[in-house]
């Protein structure tokens, strides 16, 4: 696929996606236009000074709550990248409604205005938590991806088509827990919900290109999901506060104990290639040879944390840790 001549739109572009998102399609693939949708003038501000000045880049306030707005800001694109959410886990819980409003609403918003306004692609980005959700945030976001899908059968026989990428918590990016261990171990304690935790962990770059690459690859209606690593919770302590003391606060509502990527059930109809897993959707549009290199899964396969073959190493936290700090 060519880049050059394409107008790509990135809701939530002041994030942590966003940013990279932004700083890769400026250095690798210079579309032809690159549209920031956010709703905080001070974070598009402030990535303008940071250097994001590009000719090719605009900057577009509004919320993804706001349909009219957004089908403004969808005329002329090419491709959507949908990465704005709320996804703090403990607001989501205290703010329903709004969790809702963002997450939910939103994502039909961006479908609509994307068909409105004849998008060609749009990736949505999604998290482990929609899988088998027990929080809101989770919820909301299993909620969006099945619309998302769905949303093809929309489209029809238009040419504007629908993806989602799925992946597991991104190292370093802002709320996630290396920021807050790094922090904590200046006073010499740091606090952990249970030992036996794992979770999925990307950098933010592998998340980027990942997308790029799906978006290169997709049909519209699939669920990419990416091989990636685990990492146990005391492994990370251990690298990122040697020496400090450890308080175990106990698992907090809505969170679990290990992550899962790909259920059961899904996997019926999830095909494993090299690099990732693509779940494909189980309706009568979707076209059963656009996957046909895949390999099946067997029966009983899950795709969880804990049970992942893929570990990240004491030596490769250390390596990511050295980045951050």
């Amino acid at each position: 696929m060519e880049w050059h001549d394409k107008v790509v739109l990135v809701t939530g572009g002041t994030g942590s996606f966003g940013k990279k998102f932004l700083e890769i399609m400026l250095q690798d693939y210079q579309p032809a236009k690159l549209i920031v949708f956010s709703r905080d003038e001070l974070k598009q501000h402030e990535m303008r000074m940071s250097g994001f000045d590009h000719p090719c880049m605009r900057y577009f306030i509004g919320d993804v709550r706001d349909a009219r707005r957004l089908r403004r800001a969808m005329n002329g694109v090419d491709i959507v990248v949908h990465a704005a959410a709320l996804k703090q886990v403990p607001a989501c819980e205290y703010n329903p409604i709004e969790a809702i409003m963002t997450n939910v609403i939103g994502a039909r918003n961006v479908i609509d205005a994307a068909l409105d306004m004849g998008v060609r692609k749009v990736m949505a980005l999604s998290t482990d938590k929609a899988v088998n959700p027990i929080n809101l945030y989770g919820a909301t976001k299993l909620c969006a991806e099945k619309l998302f899908v769905q949303s093809n059968a929309y489209a029809g026989g238009t040419g504007t088509r629908f993806s989602c990428v799925r992946y597991g918590n991104v190292v370093g990016s802002r709320g996630s827990v290396i920021p807050l261990f790094l922090e904590q171990r200046q006073n010499g304690r740091v606090t952990v919900t249970d030992p036996r935790m794992t979770r999925f962990w990307i950098t933010l770059e592998q998340g980027v290109r990942f997308v790029i690459h799906c978006i290169e690859q997709m049909h519209g209606g699939e669920v990419f999901v990416p091989k990636i690593p685990s990492m146990n919770i005391m492994d990370l302590v251990h690298v990122v506060a040697p020496g400090c003391d450890v308080e175990y606060i106990g698992v907090r509502p809505g969170e679990k104990l290990h992550e899962v990527l790909i259920s059961e059930d899904e996997a019926r109809h999830t095909v494993e290639l090299e690099d990732m897993y693509v779940v494909q959707p189980a309706h009568p549009w979707w076209r059963v040879e656009n996957w046909a290199s895949g390999k099946p899964l067997p029966d009983g396969f899950r795709y969880t944390s804990d049970t992942n073959s893929q570990w990240l190493s004491v030596d490769k936290l250390q390596e990511i840790v050295k980045e951050m700090t």
